[in-house]
């Protein structure tokens, strides 16, 4: 039998929210295969819909940055919250931020960048500052949109300086529409994502691996009914519906007023501003997001080094 450790077992309980007990269970069923033992959870109806990102695991900023019809989000990591506070550190994630908002760039393209400071790349600067604070730091991710014609806005939350945070977002309109407008209606959408944290902008665009295997989980749901075959497939026609309310930003109730979706109030907007408006594209990024970070039990390390 499969070994089942109690970290994996906790971090599954915490994930789903199951019992002891059936996390265990779970994980033995599907050889500790983390994922696996979710979705056997959810199928048996012991575990709420997953959607949690996990527990921020990473500290550091997000950066995000504008320079006409462009902007880019950054996100760079350090080991401790203290970091954040830090101005070197606030210097360089938002001179990063501003650098990846002027031209398309990769991670290591971007780290090339020239730094306005004591060091000639971001690179450097990094190392530099690595040494000076004593901890460990990473630019892990950037993303920058783009519009012929429109603006892109951005959303900072958990702000602690002017365009840094812990959560950053981008919302990228095509529009004629009058910018100043264009810009209101952008930033109560990317408000819209940091709360919703929707998956993909369309239906077409979901992730197929992740659309299949939410609908396995509803078809398996759906079968413990005991229904007929074509009630189950209606079943999971209306369920997959619900999922897309859910994750797809378009078609997501409004969470400023609650109960109009997405696309209907972008809709309302370029009717009364007399020009057609066009989501281009979003970006979400949260400090830490799917980073795992080892937690230490402090009384367990003091009793080894103790040799107790």
């Amino acid at each position: 039998m499969t070994e089942i450790s109690a970290t994996l077992v906790k971090t599954l309980r915490e994930k789903t929210g199951a019992g002891m007990m059936d996390c265990k269970k779970a994980l033995h069923e599907v050889k500790g295969d983390l994922e696996a033992a979710t979705d056997w959870l959810r199928k048996k109806g012991l575990a709420a819909a997953a959607k949690k990102s996990g527990r921020i695991a990473a500290e550091g900023l997000v950066g995000v940055a504008g320079i006409g019809k462009s902007a880019a989000v950054v996100e760079i990591n350090a080991e401790t919250d203290f970091i954040a506070r830090n101005a070197n550190f606030q210097a360089l994630v938002l001179q990063t931020a501003e650098i990846a908002a002027k031209a398309p760039h990769t991670v290591e393209s971007l780290k090339s960048g020239a730094f306005k400071g004591e060091s000639a790349t971001i690179e450097e600067e990094i190392t530099r500052l690595i040494a000076v604070i004593g901890e460990n730091m990473n630019l892990r991710r950037v993303t920058r949109l783009s519009v012929d014609q429109g603006i892109v806005a951005s959303y900072v939350h958990g702000g602690v300086a002017p365009g840094l945070g812990r959560i950053g977002v981008l919302v990228a309109l095509e529009s004629a529409a009058e910018p100043a407008k264009l810009e209101e209606l952008g930033r109560k959408l990317a408000m819209h994502v940091a709360a919703a944290n929707p998956q993909a902008l369309t239906i077409e665009e979901l992730d197929p691996t992740s659309l299949e295997r939410e609908r396995a989980i509803l078809i398996d749901q759906a079968r413990a009914s005991g229904r007929p075959e074509e009630v189950i497939q209606k079943m999971v026609e209306g369920r997959l519906k619900k999922f897309y309310e859910e994750v797809v930003f378009l078609e997501q109730t409004y969470v400023l007023d609650g109960k109009t979706k997405i696309a209907d109030a972008i809709e309302q907007t370029a009717t009364e501003l007399g020009q057609p408006i066009q989501l281009k594209g979003f970006c979400r990024f949260a400090l830490g997001e799917g980073i795992e970070k080892a937690v230490s039990d402090f009384a367990a390390e003091v009793q080894a080094q103790a040799g107790l």
